[in-house]
Formats: structure tokens, C-alpha cells, sequence
């Protein structure tokens, strides 16, 4: 089986690509535990100056894999149990990824859905391509908002902005997250990662005490988020396992939805 996390050096820039393309990089504990282990080989080389977060295939994400909960048996211990395990490790991700040593570029193309906004708002800068579209999904499928949707976004963008995206269910182009402060570049169409490949190329000349202090004082409270984190965990459990939820999960795969 082909790895779940690719990584490729370029110069002092390690690059991760999510490998899930024939699941549009949807979310399962699998590749999210391939990514931490790939962030921590990151975080003990010190030849690593800049970590690029990209994928494989046309989008970066469409979130957890619904078609994974929909699996199992409906409002069952199994799910919950698969719930807390998905979203304990994605909720480490986006801490890891917040917390690691050396800066962190996210090269986004196509579809970023559900939980893993998170993993692009703990990055230090995030490039997205022309094409890019961002969505919650949640009040569709019947999930509660996971990946930082509440504990990150809010405070990129605003309370209300961030209330009324997910409950609406609005569909962000690039330009608008970028104009809203959600992204901080972008791209042409199929040139993010060239392009947050280029910005950390640049990073390595700049002077690095400088640069660690700006992050250190810029950087998620690491409390805060963590908490936050584990609201959202909580509140997902108990509603992925709601009827409402399962509902939702089949007429969203009846729709011919597959991420």
C-alpha cells in the first residue's frame, strides 16, 4: 500500500503531501497518524528550516471520510469509539503542527472540507491556489464543527463571520478566505505549492532567532486551543452518534458525495 504521508526534501524545505487522492484526502486515523510521525521525524532534524504541508491529487482535503462512519452500525459504542480515536489524532495533528519548531506553509488546492481546515489554520502562512474552495459541511452531513471551526477560525476572522459560514454552509472562494484573513497568498490555479516552496526558500535567509521569536509570540496558546480542541471533540462524539447524524451521513452518500 502506498504511503499515507509522502515526504520529499527540497533543500532545507521538507515537503508532506496527504496521499489519499482516491479519497480526496479525507480523514482517517491511518493518515493522520502517518502525518504525525512525519512531523516528529520533522521536528528532530535540524537540518529541516521549513515545512511545506501539501497533498497529492486535486484537493488537499474534504475532511473526515464519511463514508467511514457511515460503516458502522448507527448510534453504536463503535462509533463513538472511532469518533474519539479520528479526532484525538487530529486534534494532536493540528497541535503538533502549531507547535513545531521550524515554520510551516500550507499549499492548498481544490476542495479543503470539514476538520481539516484545521491542520492548514495551525500553519504559519498558507498559500492557496486559484481553484480553491473552502466549506464546514457540518449542518449538511449532521456532524458538529471539528478542526478548529470554532476553536481557530473565530478568531481569524470573526465571531459572527465564522458563525454565519457554518451555519449557512458558504462555500469560500480563495480570494475571500484570503480577503478575510483565513489564508495569507495566493496562487495561480495548480501553483500553490511552487509557490509556498518559494516563500520557504526565503524563510532560510532570514535571520533565525528572529524568526523563532516572531512565531513564539504569534504562536495558538497552546492551552486554549487544546481545550478548545476538546470541546469540539466532545460535542462531535455525541452528535456523529445522534439518528439525525446517520440520517444525514446517508443522504449525503446518496448524493453521490464520496469524501
Amino acid at each position: 500500500m502506498s504511503a499515507l504521508v509522502l515526504v520529499e526534501r527540497v533543500g532545507s524545505t521538507a515537503v508532506l503531501r496527504l496521499n489519499r487522492a482516491e479519497r480526496h484526502n479525507s480523514l482517517v486515523p491511518e493518515l493522520l497518524e502517518a502525518l504525525l510521525a512525519a512531523l516528529e521525524r520533522m521536528e528532530a532534524d535540524p537540518d529541516v528550516r521549513a515545512v511545506v504541508l501539501s497533498h497529492a491529487g486535486r484537493s488537499f482535503s474534504t475532511g473526515g471520510d464519511v463514508g467511514a462512519f457511515a460503516a458502522f452500525v448507527p448510534q453504536s459504542a463503535e462509533l463513538a469509539q472511532y469518533a474519539q480515536r479520528l479526532l484525538g489524532l487530529l486534534n494532536a495533528a493540528i497541535l503538533r503542527l502549531a507547535a513545531l519548531r521550524c515554520p510551516v506553509i500550507a499549499a492548498v488546492e481544490g476542495w479543503l472540507t470539514g476538520g481539516s481546515l484545521g491542520l492548514v489554520l495551525a500553519c504559519d502562512m498558507t498559500v492557496l491556489g486559484e481553484g480553491t474552495r473552502i466549506a464546514p459541511y457540518y449542518t449538511v452531513v449532521g456532524f458538529s464543527p471539528d478542526g478548529g471551526w470554532t476553536a481557530m477560525l473565530p478568531r481569524l476572522i470573526g465571531v459572527a463571520r465564522s458563525r454565519a459560514i457554518q451555519l449557512e454552509n458558504a462555500t469560500l472562494t480563495a480570494s475571500q478566505a484570503v480577503a478575510l484573513g483565513l489564508a495569507t497568498h495566493l496562487a495561480p490555479a495548480r501553483e500553490a505549492e511552487a509557490m509556498a516552496l518559494s516563500l520557504a526558500a526565503g524563510l532560510k535567509d532570514k535571520v533565525p532567532g528572529s524568526v523563532a521569536h516572531t512565531r513564539a509570540l504569534l504562536r495558538w496558546d497552546a492551552d486554549a486551543l487544546a481545550a478548545g480542541l476538546e470541546r469540539e471533540r466532545v460535542a462531535f462524539v455525541a452528535q456523529v452518534t445522534s439518528a439525525e447524524a446517520a440520517a444525514g451521513m446517508r443522504r449525503f452518500l446518496g448524493n453521490g458525495r464520496t469524501g
